[in-house]
């Protein structure tokens, strides 16, 4: 039976595979038919989410433990993966803080890993022509960058940068038939969100604010990751997709 959201055949590279959102996008990826390349800087759970995806034997699943903070573990990084069919950059932090309390240690720490690592990551893979032509390129964002709240700022506007990163990107890359696309997700039930450190009953106040009455999952991330990396979104680059609950709505 024909199905345009297939990846067999292809090959994935997930960053920020060992847990959260890149966890889940990467088993997604396998369960779809991918030969799946996880990178993330724990080995302990990135061995755990390889683990997870290895059940498959016809296909060879590969993890490489990197930190995309270091030029030269990134280079390492570009060097050892396989040509790709696509790339889900989903690495990233937060560090709240009122603008008050902003430092520049503050800043560079939240930038390294949200905009010059996978930036960095995306230039060398390229120079390396380790991106095949047709393929996709997929970045995690945030409604944040679109949807202000408190003590935000630096994860905020580094999504941002993502998102304007993206519409030039796919635009450079357009003659190699490379799409590049960001999903915006609203808050999903990952680790990161212990960051936020609210009680039950904030906790409570936030899903009532969701129109759809509920917080995502990862899987509803790793959904639409399987759509821009598939054939199904061929004519698709240079989208910024909110998927947030209707939260933005409001």
């Amino acid at each position: 039976m024909y199905n345009p959201f297939t990846l067999q055949g292809k090959t994935i590279l997930v960053t920020g595979a060992s847990s959260g959102i890149g966890k889940s996008i990467a088993i997604q990826c396998s369960q779809y038919g991918a030969s799946v390349v996880i990178t993330g800087r724990n080995q302990e759970r990135l061995q755990e989410t390889l683990d997870l995806i290895n059940i498959e034997e016809t296909r060879q699943h590969l993890a490489f433990s990197a930190d995309l903070n270091s030029d030269e573990q990134i280079l390492k990084l570009a060097s050892n993966v396989p040509c790709l069919d696509g790339l889900v950059l989903c690495s990233g932090i937060n560090d709240k803080a009122p603008i008050k309390y902003v430092t520049r240690d503050k800043i560079e720490k939240v930038y390294n890993a949200n905009v010059y690592g996978p930036i960095l990551l995306v230039r060398e893979l390229i120079r390396q022509k380790k991106i095949n032509k047709g393929a996709s390129v997929v970045f995690i964002s945030s409604i944040s960058s679109i949807y202000a709240t408190i003590s935000n700022a630096l994860y905020a506007s580094s999504k941002g940068a993502i998102n304007s990163l993206v519409k030039v990107l796919a635009l450079e890359l357009s003659s190699k038939r490379i799409r590049v696309n960001s999903i915006m997700p609203g808050m999903v039930r990952t680790g990161i969100n212990n960051t936020y450190e609210l009680s039950d009953e904030e906790i409570d106040s936030v899903i009532k604010s969701y129109p759809l009455g509920r917080i995502g999952e990862t899987e509803d991330i790793a959904n639409a990751a399987i759509y821009f990396l598939s054939d199904a979104s061929s004519w698709v680059t240079g989208a910024n997709l909110v998927i947030d609950g209707g939260v933005t709505l409001r």
